[in-house]
């Protein structure tokens, strides 16, 4: 059974969602304000994925993420919030949460995020070939046992997203991948973001954006992930 933590502080909002995501087979503890999730969290305890609203008396939702990343808490983490403007998408993103749904979406929508994020935590039970636990490309190297990265010997600081599209990348090496594979491997195939049918590309810039700055951390000569403008990127050869 999968465990959600939900953090909110609209009674109503919680109470709500949280009988609908049982009701789906979800284990859900809640709580009202992310000063609680994170005594909670510090004791230890733990779950699969959290749901965290952004406007919150005392701590906001992005500090509460910013506080929660400092603990060493890897939680993938999806904002749950009425704030749809891109400024809010992109901070949340930048500050390690793997998606940012609006309220208003559906509940349909909402489980089939739920399930592809807490799928890539998990083994697969499909009868695809197992995936090897490690993958070494020239100085970088991923770890799919443990979704860490390294680039010369350095750990690469990778929400659960970002080491997603990474790898993609990575096992097609030398080959182009389109703007669309790698936001379908995010939100799900043929999902549309942003604004108008070709607002997921803004979406899949800002991954690669914050990929290359954290190569660049460690390497400020790093240039392996190039882009094929009108298509997408390609990892090339070391």
């Amino acid at each position: 059974m999968t465990h959600v933590l939900l953090i909110d502080d609209d009674d109503l909002f919680r109470e709500s969602l949280g009988l609908n995501l049982i009701d789906e087979g979800y284990d859900v503890t809640s709580f009202d304000g992310g000063a609680e999730a994170l005594a909670y969290l510090e004791t230890g305890r733990g779950a699969d994925v959290i749901l965290l609203d952004w406007r919150m008396p005392q701590l906001t939702g992005i500090e509460t993420l910013r506080r929660l990343r400092a603990l060493g808490v890897a939680i993938p983490v999806i904002f749950l919030t009425a704030l749809s403007d891109d400024i809010y998408e992109e901070a949340a993103l930048a500050g390690g949460a793997v998606d940012f749904i609006d309220k208003s979406r559906r509940l349909p929508i909402l489980l089939n995020r739920l399930r592809l994020i807490t799928d890539g935590t998990r083994p697969s039970g499909d009868t695809e070939p197992p995936r090897a636990d490690r993958l070494v490309l020239g100085a970088l190297e991923l770890r799919f046992d443990i979704n860490r990265g390294a680039w010369a010997g350095k750990t690469l600081d990778l929400t659960l997203t970002e080491f997603k599209i990474l790898a993609l990348l990575a096992e097609k090496a030398g080959q182009d991948v389109g703007y669309r594979e790698i936001y379908d491997l995010v939100h799900g195939k043929d999902f549309v973001a942003g604004h108008g049918t070709e607002g997921y590309r803004a979406n899949v810039r800002t991954f690669i954006k914050r990929i290359r700055k954290k190569f660049r951390d460690c390497d400020p000569n790093f240039d392996h992930i190039q882009n094929y403008a009108g298509f997408g990127y390609r990892w090339t050869a070391p």
